[in-house]
């Protein structure tokens, strides 16, 4: 599952050639003083047409008693993920990702509402694929929000993989499945060759429309 950390220093140029090779890093904690590379038998990945929006998401969707913003506050979304009992995100991990984010390849989805950041996600992008790293929620449905709009916006720059990493139960609900190794790596592969753009769908694109955008069949 996991190799040895690189002798070398790992700066963001070799974080993005990781990716692109399929691998992504961890910490042990948040404490953790070294990374180490991932790259699972199994990966999790979010098919850009298989979205499950719940009846009841679809209503708090709906109800709009919130705002999304596209990479307003990458650092505090980074926290909120990072803000865990367990976490895999240490201090060089959150350079190495602050860093990317201001060489434009890191992004971040933040769902806010009357008492401010109310959760979000981020991830990396590279060609027509979108690596996500981690999401969090301080009030109930606010990651899942964000990830109807990162999907919608995906879809509509004409991404191809959205990598989960993992499946947990929650992305499960959401559509989320495995795919083995060579599966993903072949995937992989396809998007890179690929040009996306994330920035095609409108930030001010209505609610109705993200639902519409994120949830159709192809």
């Amino acid at each position: 599952m996991s190799k040895p950390q690189d002798p070398l220093e790992i700066t963001p140029t070799l974080l993005l050639r990781a990716y692109a090779a399929g691998v992504f890093p961890m910490a042990e904690s948040a404490r953790a003083t070294s990374l180490f590379w991932v790259d699972p038998k199994q990966r999790g990945i979010l098919p850009l047409d298989a979205l499950h929006v719940s009846a009841s998401l679809r209503r708090r969707i709906r109800r709009g008693r919130f705002r999304v913003g596209i990479d307003e506050d990458f650092t505090g979304t980074l926290a909120g993920c990072a803000s865990r009992e367990e976490t895999w995100i240490n201090p060089e991990i959150r350079d190495l990702f602050i860093t990317l984010h201001r060489m434009g390849y890191a992004h971040s989805i933040e769902v806010y509402d009357e008492q401010g950041l109310a959760g979000g996600l981020y991830g990396v992008r590279l060609g027509a694929a979108f690596f996500g790293e981690s999401m969090f929620s301080y009030r109930p449905d606010a990651s899942k929000i964000a990830l109807v709009w990162l999907v919608a916006r995906l879809r509509a720059g004409g991404f191809t993989l959205l990598d989960t990493q993992f499946v947990t139960d929650h992305l499960a609900r959401m559509g989320a499945v495995e795919v083995s190794r060579d599966t993903y790596h072949r995937m992989l592969d396809s998007a890179l060759e690929r040009t996306a753009q994330f920035w095609e769908l409108p930030v001010d694109a209505s609610s109705e429309a993200i639902l519409q955008l994120s949830t159709q069949t192809s």
